[in-house]
Protein backbone atom coordinates (compact mmCIF):
# COMPACT_ATOMS: atom_id res chain seq x y z
CA UNK A 1 0.00 0.00 0.00
CA UNK A 2 1.69 3.79 -0.96
CA UNK A 3 0.33 6.09 0.71
CA UNK A 4 3.02 8.45 -1.34
CA UNK A 5 1.65 11.13 -3.53
CA UNK A 6 3.17 11.72 -6.97
CA UNK A 7 5.03 14.40 -8.52
CA UNK A 8 1.97 15.76 -10.16
CA UNK A 9 -0.17 15.78 -7.15
CA UNK A 10 3.36 17.53 -5.22
CA UNK A 11 3.35 20.17 -7.45
CA UNK A 12 -0.69 20.39 -7.19
CA UNK A 13 -0.10 21.35 -3.61
CA UNK A 14 2.61 23.53 -3.31
CA UNK A 15 1.32 25.51 -6.82
CA UNK A 16 -2.32 25.96 -4.57
CA UNK A 17 -0.57 26.85 -1.00
CA UNK A 18 1.83 29.61 -3.26
CA UNK A 19 -1.71 30.94 -5.18
CA UNK A 20 -3.73 31.16 -1.75
CA UNK A 21 -1.13 32.82 0.18
CA UNK A 22 -0.23 35.10 -2.66
CA UNK A 23 -4.43 36.50 -2.97
CA UNK A 24 -6.13 35.91 0.19
CA UNK A 25 -4.34 37.27 3.13
CA UNK A 26 -4.29 40.94 2.48
CA UNK A 27 -7.47 40.87 2.22
CA UNK A 28 -8.90 38.24 3.71
CA UNK A 29 -10.43 40.44 6.97
CA UNK A 30 -11.77 43.00 4.38
CA UNK A 31 -13.84 40.61 3.22
CA UNK A 32 -15.16 38.79 5.87
CA UNK A 33 -16.00 41.82 7.40
CA UNK A 34 -17.66 43.28 4.36
CA UNK A 35 -18.95 39.96 3.60
CA UNK A 36 -17.72 40.37 -0.11
CA UNK A 37 -14.85 39.15 -2.22
CA UNK A 38 -13.09 40.27 -5.09
CA UNK A 39 -14.08 38.18 -8.39
CA UNK A 40 -11.07 39.00 -9.91
CA UNK A 41 -8.79 36.48 -7.88
CA UNK A 42 -11.66 33.71 -9.24
CA UNK A 43 -10.79 34.84 -12.19
CA UNK A 44 -6.70 34.25 -12.00
CA UNK A 45 -7.46 31.13 -9.83
CA UNK A 46 -9.62 30.02 -12.85
CA UNK A 47 -6.80 31.22 -15.27
CA UNK A 48 -4.23 28.97 -13.35
CA UNK A 49 -6.44 25.69 -13.45
CA UNK A 50 -7.25 25.48 -10.20
CA UNK A 51 -11.36 25.76 -10.75
CA UNK A 52 -12.96 22.79 -11.82
CA UNK A 53 -9.91 20.11 -11.61
CA UNK A 54 -12.53 17.26 -11.99
CA UNK A 55 -13.71 18.32 -15.26
CA UNK A 56 -12.64 17.13 -18.63
CA UNK A 57 -9.87 19.02 -20.74
CA UNK A 58 -11.83 19.25 -23.70
CA UNK A 59 -14.46 21.57 -21.50
CA UNK A 60 -11.94 23.52 -20.20
CA UNK A 61 -10.43 21.32 -16.53
CA UNK A 62 -7.84 19.78 -15.86
CA UNK A 63 -9.10 16.46 -16.05
CA UNK A 64 -8.13 15.30 -13.27
CA UNK A 65 -9.94 13.69 -10.55
CA UNK A 66 -11.92 14.08 -6.82
CA UNK A 67 -8.94 13.25 -5.10
CA UNK A 68 -6.83 16.28 -6.47
CA UNK A 69 -9.58 18.67 -6.17
CA UNK A 70 -9.10 17.89 -2.17
CA UNK A 71 -5.37 18.50 -2.98
CA UNK A 72 -6.09 21.91 -4.59
CA UNK A 73 -9.20 22.34 -1.54
CA UNK A 74 -7.11 21.50 1.64
CA UNK A 75 -4.21 24.38 0.74
CA UNK A 76 -6.94 26.75 -0.15
CA UNK A 77 -8.37 26.63 3.10
CA UNK A 78 -5.86 26.26 4.86
CA UNK A 79 -5.10 29.78 4.60
CA UNK A 80 -8.56 31.48 4.46
CA UNK A 81 -11.86 29.39 4.31
CA UNK A 82 -14.10 32.58 3.19
CA UNK A 83 -11.71 33.38 0.29
CA UNK A 84 -11.23 30.08 -0.77
CA UNK A 85 -15.08 28.77 -0.19
CA UNK A 86 -15.85 31.87 -2.70
CA UNK A 87 -13.35 30.19 -5.26
CA UNK A 88 -14.08 26.76 -4.77
CA UNK A 89 -17.53 27.15 -5.00
CA UNK A 90 -17.99 29.14 -8.01
CA UNK A 91 -18.62 25.62 -10.07
CA UNK A 92 -20.87 24.58 -7.46
CA UNK A 93 -23.08 21.95 -8.64
CA UNK A 94 -21.12 21.65 -11.73
CA UNK A 95 -20.68 17.72 -10.75
CA UNK A 96 -24.68 17.15 -11.87
CA UNK A 97 -23.91 18.78 -14.88
CA UNK A 98 -20.60 16.68 -15.45
CA UNK A 99 -22.10 13.25 -14.65
CA UNK A 100 -25.67 13.77 -16.06
CA UNK A 101 -25.62 16.71 -18.67
CA UNK A 102 -26.07 16.57 -22.42
CA UNK A 103 -22.67 17.35 -24.64
CA UNK A 104 -25.04 20.28 -25.56
CA UNK A 105 -25.55 21.51 -21.63
CA UNK A 106 -21.58 20.36 -20.84
CA UNK A 107 -20.68 22.06 -24.12
CA UNK A 108 -22.27 25.20 -22.82
CA UNK A 109 -22.11 25.67 -19.20
CA UNK A 110 -18.56 24.05 -18.14
CA UNK A 111 -16.17 25.49 -20.08
CA UNK A 112 -17.75 29.15 -19.08
CA UNK A 113 -16.98 28.25 -15.59
CA UNK A 114 -13.78 26.58 -15.98
CA UNK A 115 -12.54 29.85 -17.65
CA UNK A 116 -14.04 31.97 -15.40
CA UNK A 117 -16.34 33.57 -17.38
CA UNK A 118 -19.87 32.65 -15.51
CA UNK A 119 -20.25 31.43 -12.02
CA UNK A 120 -23.09 28.56 -11.38
CA UNK A 121 -24.71 27.53 -8.13
CA UNK A 122 -27.21 24.55 -6.77
CA UNK A 123 -30.38 25.22 -5.65
CA UNK A 124 -31.52 22.28 -3.54
CA UNK A 125 -32.43 23.81 0.07
CA UNK A 126 -35.83 25.14 0.86
CA UNK A 127 -36.86 27.50 4.13
CA UNK A 128 -39.04 24.16 5.14
CA UNK A 129 -36.85 21.20 3.78
CA UNK A 130 -33.32 20.87 4.91
CA UNK A 131 -31.77 17.76 5.16
CA UNK A 132 -35.18 16.00 4.03
CA UNK A 133 -34.51 17.05 0.51
CA UNK A 134 -37.28 15.03 -0.96
CA UNK A 135 -39.63 16.56 0.56
CA UNK A 136 -38.52 20.36 -1.70
CA UNK A 137 -41.62 21.56 -2.78
CA UNK A 138 -40.94 24.07 -5.47
CA UNK A 139 -42.47 23.07 -8.55
CA UNK A 140 -41.29 22.84 -12.19
CA UNK A 141 -44.13 22.32 -14.11
CA UNK A 142 -44.30 21.02 -18.06
CA UNK A 143 -45.85 23.80 -20.06
CA UNK A 144 -45.56 23.51 -23.94
CA UNK A 145 -42.35 22.95 -25.09
CA UNK A 146 -40.90 24.07 -21.92
CA UNK A 147 -41.22 24.32 -17.62
CA UNK A 148 -42.78 26.89 -15.61
CA UNK A 149 -41.11 27.14 -12.21
CA UNK A 150 -42.24 28.63 -8.54
CA UNK A 151 -40.71 28.28 -5.46
CA UNK A 152 -38.27 29.55 -2.92
CA UNK A 153 -34.83 28.31 -2.11
CA UNK A 154 -32.92 29.13 1.08
CA UNK A 155 -28.92 29.19 1.81
CA UNK A 156 -27.88 29.02 -1.37
CA UNK A 157 -24.17 29.35 -2.90
CA UNK A 158 -23.83 32.32 -5.26
CA UNK A 159 -27.13 33.03 -5.50
CA UNK A 160 -26.71 36.50 -6.15
CA UNK A 161 -23.77 36.56 -8.29
CA UNK A 162 -24.42 33.07 -10.70
CA UNK A 163 -25.26 33.37 -13.73
CA UNK A 164 -26.53 30.00 -14.53
CA UNK A 165 -28.62 28.14 -11.04
CA UNK A 166 -29.59 24.40 -11.19
CA UNK A 167 -32.71 24.20 -9.57
CA UNK A 168 -34.08 21.20 -7.37
CA UNK A 169 -37.72 20.96 -8.22
CA UNK A 170 -40.44 19.13 -8.45
CA UNK A 171 -41.60 17.67 -12.05
CA UNK A 172 -43.82 14.77 -10.99
CA UNK A 173 -45.63 16.46 -7.85
CA UNK A 174 -48.09 13.79 -7.76
CA UNK A 175 -46.14 10.92 -8.02
CA UNK A 176 -46.55 8.20 -5.09
CA UNK A 177 -42.51 7.95 -4.88
CA UNK A 178 -41.38 10.78 -3.36
CA UNK A 179 -38.32 9.81 -4.94
CA UNK A 180 -38.63 10.27 -8.18
CA UNK A 181 -41.01 13.72 -8.03
CA UNK A 182 -37.72 15.33 -9.06
CA UNK A 183 -35.65 16.58 -11.22
CA UNK A 184 -32.65 19.49 -12.16
CA UNK A 185 -33.50 22.39 -14.21
CA UNK A 186 -30.96 24.63 -15.26
CA UNK A 187 -31.89 28.40 -14.95
CA UNK A 188 -30.45 31.62 -16.09
CA UNK A 189 -30.21 34.44 -13.62
CA UNK A 190 -31.39 36.59 -16.24
CA UNK A 191 -34.54 35.08 -16.94
CA UNK A 192 -38.13 36.91 -16.05
CA UNK A 193 -39.42 36.04 -12.15
CA UNK A 194 -36.29 35.39 -10.58
CA UNK A 195 -34.83 37.19 -7.83
CA UNK A 196 -32.42 36.67 -5.61
CA UNK A 197 -31.62 38.32 -2.22
CA UNK A 198 -28.39 38.21 -0.24
CA UNK A 199 -28.28 36.63 3.58
CA UNK A 200 -26.18 38.87 5.60
CA UNK A 201 -25.15 38.14 9.09
CA UNK A 202 -23.62 34.94 8.58
CA UNK A 203 -21.44 33.45 11.56
CA UNK A 204 -18.69 32.82 9.50
CA UNK A 205 -17.50 31.61 5.28
CA UNK A 206 -18.54 35.33 5.35
CA UNK A 207 -17.20 35.98 1.91
CA UNK A 208 -19.30 33.84 0.02
CA UNK A 209 -22.44 34.95 -1.53
CA UNK A 210 -25.53 33.26 0.21
CA UNK A 211 -28.87 34.07 -1.10
CA UNK A 212 -32.67 33.63 -0.66
CA UNK A 213 -34.21 32.90 -3.94
CA UNK A 214 -37.58 33.16 -5.52
CA UNK A 215 -39.14 31.53 -8.44
CA UNK A 216 -42.40 33.34 -9.88
CA UNK A 217 -43.37 31.68 -12.98
CA UNK A 218 -39.87 31.40 -14.10
CA UNK A 219 -40.26 29.52 -17.92
CA UNK A 220 -37.02 27.67 -19.10
CA UNK A 221 -36.59 25.28 -21.94
CA UNK A 222 -37.20 21.90 -21.88
CA UNK A 223 -33.74 21.37 -22.97
CA UNK A 224 -32.71 22.65 -19.56
CA UNK A 225 -33.68 19.69 -17.67
CA UNK A 226 -30.91 17.60 -17.18
CA UNK A 227 -30.72 13.53 -17.29
CA UNK A 228 -34.68 12.03 -17.32
CA UNK A 229 -37.85 12.47 -15.50
CA UNK A 230 -37.82 11.62 -12.47
CA UNK A 231 -34.00 11.27 -11.80
CA UNK A 232 -33.29 14.22 -9.62
CA UNK A 233 -33.01 12.35 -6.20
CA UNK A 234 -30.74 10.23 -7.50
CA UNK A 235 -29.08 13.12 -9.29
CA UNK A 236 -28.67 15.16 -6.56
CA UNK A 237 -27.19 12.05 -4.21
CA UNK A 238 -24.51 11.17 -6.67
CA UNK A 239 -23.76 14.74 -6.12
CA UNK A 240 -22.97 14.64 -2.58
CA UNK A 241 -21.21 11.47 -3.13
CA UNK A 242 -18.60 13.36 -4.51
CA UNK A 243 -19.02 16.83 -3.03
CA UNK A 244 -18.67 15.62 -0.15
CA UNK A 245 -15.63 14.83 0.07
CA UNK A 246 -14.24 17.52 -1.33
CA UNK A 247 -15.74 19.29 2.07
CA UNK A 248 -14.27 16.76 4.37
CA UNK A 249 -10.44 18.73 2.58
CA UNK A 250 -12.45 22.33 3.57
CA UNK A 251 -12.56 20.84 6.86
CA UNK A 252 -8.85 19.57 7.22
CA UNK A 253 -7.77 22.76 5.68
CA UNK A 254 -9.07 24.55 8.46
CA UNK A 255 -8.07 22.39 11.48
CA UNK A 256 -4.50 22.73 10.09
CA UNK A 257 -5.20 26.26 9.54
CA UNK A 258 -5.66 26.53 13.53
CA UNK A 259 -2.92 24.29 14.23
CA UNK A 260 -0.51 26.74 12.21
CA UNK A 261 -2.41 29.63 14.25
CA UNK A 262 -1.70 27.50 17.70
CA UNK A 263 1.79 26.71 16.87
CA UNK A 264 2.77 29.98 15.88
CA UNK A 265 1.22 31.93 18.81
CA UNK A 266 2.37 29.49 21.78
CA UNK A 267 5.73 29.70 20.56
CA UNK A 268 5.65 33.51 20.59
CA UNK A 269 3.16 33.90 23.49
CA UNK A 270 5.36 33.95 26.87
CA UNK A 271 4.20 33.09 30.36
CA UNK A 272 5.77 32.56 33.81
CA UNK A 273 8.85 33.41 32.12
CA UNK A 274 8.72 31.24 29.42
CA UNK A 275 7.14 30.61 25.98
CA UNK A 276 3.64 28.73 25.97
CA UNK A 277 4.89 26.17 23.29
CA UNK A 278 6.76 25.14 26.46
CA UNK A 279 3.93 23.91 29.02
CA UNK A 280 3.39 20.13 29.09
CA UNK A 281 -0.47 20.64 28.61
CA UNK A 282 0.06 22.87 25.84
CA UNK A 283 2.13 20.12 23.93
CA UNK A 284 -0.53 17.81 24.53
CA UNK A 285 -3.29 19.60 22.80
CA UNK A 286 -0.57 20.72 19.76
CA UNK A 287 -0.26 16.33 19.77
CA UNK A 288 -4.06 15.87 19.52
CA UNK A 289 -4.83 18.77 17.01
CA UNK A 290 -1.99 17.57 14.26
CA UNK A 291 -3.09 13.93 15.26
CA UNK A 292 -6.53 14.40 14.86
CA UNK A 293 -6.49 15.95 11.34
CA UNK A 294 -3.85 13.45 9.92
CA UNK A 295 -6.43 10.73 10.52
CA UNK A 296 -9.11 13.08 8.95
CA UNK A 297 -6.74 13.38 6.13
CA UNK A 298 -6.45 9.81 5.94
CA UNK A 299 -10.73 9.40 5.67
CA UNK A 300 -10.47 12.13 2.95
CA UNK A 301 -7.87 10.40 0.67
CA UNK A 302 -9.19 6.88 0.84
CA UNK A 303 -12.50 8.41 -0.37
CA UNK A 304 -11.58 10.31 -2.75
CA UNK A 305 -9.23 7.51 -3.94
CA UNK A 306 -12.46 5.29 -4.24
CA UNK A 307 -14.34 7.42 -5.74
CA UNK A 308 -11.55 8.09 -9.05
CA UNK A 309 -11.16 4.39 -8.92
CA UNK A 310 -14.98 3.09 -9.27
CA UNK A 311 -14.88 1.46 -5.39
CA UNK A 312 -17.26 4.42 -4.38
CA UNK A 313 -17.92 3.71 -0.66
CA UNK A 314 -20.82 5.95 0.45
CA UNK A 315 -19.75 4.80 4.20
CA UNK A 316 -16.54 6.10 3.97
CA UNK A 317 -17.40 9.21 2.35
CA UNK A 318 -19.91 10.36 5.17
CA UNK A 319 -17.20 9.60 8.09
CA UNK A 320 -14.57 11.21 6.25
CA UNK A 321 -17.16 14.96 5.84
CA UNK A 322 -18.43 13.93 9.42
CA UNK A 323 -15.28 13.58 10.95
CA UNK A 324 -13.42 16.47 9.21
CA UNK A 325 -16.11 18.57 10.24
CA UNK A 326 -15.59 17.61 14.05
CA UNK A 327 -11.69 17.58 14.05
CA UNK A 328 -12.28 21.45 12.25
CA UNK A 329 -14.45 22.42 14.80
CA UNK A 330 -12.24 20.76 17.99
CA UNK A 331 -9.33 22.31 16.28
CA UNK A 332 -10.44 25.87 16.15
CA UNK A 333 -11.78 25.49 19.69
CA UNK A 334 -8.17 24.74 20.88
CA UNK A 335 -6.50 27.27 18.69
CA UNK A 336 -8.22 30.28 20.31
CA UNK A 337 -8.11 28.86 23.46
CA UNK A 338 -4.50 28.93 23.73
CA UNK A 339 -4.81 32.65 22.14
CA UNK A 340 -6.40 33.41 25.72
CA UNK A 341 -8.33 36.83 25.47
CA UNK A 342 -6.32 37.84 22.24
CA UNK A 343 -8.55 34.92 19.93
CA UNK A 344 -11.97 36.98 21.19
CA UNK A 345 -10.74 40.39 18.66
CA UNK A 346 -10.49 40.27 15.50
CA UNK A 347 -6.65 41.13 15.10
CA UNK A 348 -6.03 37.44 15.32
CA UNK A 349 -7.01 35.35 12.63
CA UNK A 350 -7.91 32.56 14.98
CA UNK A 351 -11.23 33.96 15.76
CA UNK A 352 -12.13 33.91 11.85
CA UNK A 353 -10.99 30.22 11.76
CA UNK A 354 -13.31 29.56 14.79
CA UNK A 355 -16.52 30.92 12.78
CA UNK A 356 -15.75 29.50 9.85
CA UNK A 357 -15.31 25.90 10.88
CA UNK A 358 -18.57 25.36 12.25
CA UNK A 359 -20.21 25.70 8.42
CA UNK A 360 -18.13 22.16 7.61
CA UNK A 361 -20.53 20.53 10.06
CA UNK A 362 -23.73 22.08 8.92
CA UNK A 363 -23.93 22.19 4.74
CA UNK A 364 -24.00 19.33 2.14
CA UNK A 365 -25.22 17.32 4.95
CA UNK A 366 -25.16 17.85 8.61
CA UNK A 367 -22.91 15.67 10.75
CA UNK A 368 -26.33 13.84 12.32
CA UNK A 369 -26.97 12.77 8.49
CA UNK A 370 -23.87 11.41 7.86
CA UNK A 371 -23.72 9.28 10.96
CA UNK A 372 -26.98 8.09 9.71
CA UNK A 373 -25.23 6.94 6.71
CA UNK A 374 -22.70 5.21 8.47
CA UNK A 375 -25.41 3.31 10.79
CA UNK A 376 -27.17 2.50 7.78
CA UNK A 377 -24.42 0.53 6.05
CA UNK A 378 -23.41 -0.76 9.22
CA UNK A 379 -26.70 -2.13 9.89
CA UNK A 380 -27.70 -3.52 6.23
Amino acid sequence: MDFSLNKEQQDIIKASREFALGEFPDRAQEFDREETFDLEIRKKACELGFVGVYIEEKYGGAGMGIFESCLVTEEFFAVDAGSAATVVATTFGAHIINMFGSDEQKSKILPALTSGKSIMGCAITEPDSGSDAASASTTAIKDGDGYVINGSKMFITNGTIADFILVFCQTDPGNANRHERHNFLLVETDRAGFEANKLRGKLGIRASDTAELAFSNVRVPASNLIGHAGEGFKQMLAFFDQSRVVVAAQGIGIARAALEEAVAYTKKRHQFGRPVSSFQVTQFKLSEMATKIKAARNLCYEAAWRIDNKMFDPALVAMAKWYAGKVAVECADEALQMHGGYGYIDEYKVQRIYRDAKAIEIYEGTKEIEKLIIARNLLQ
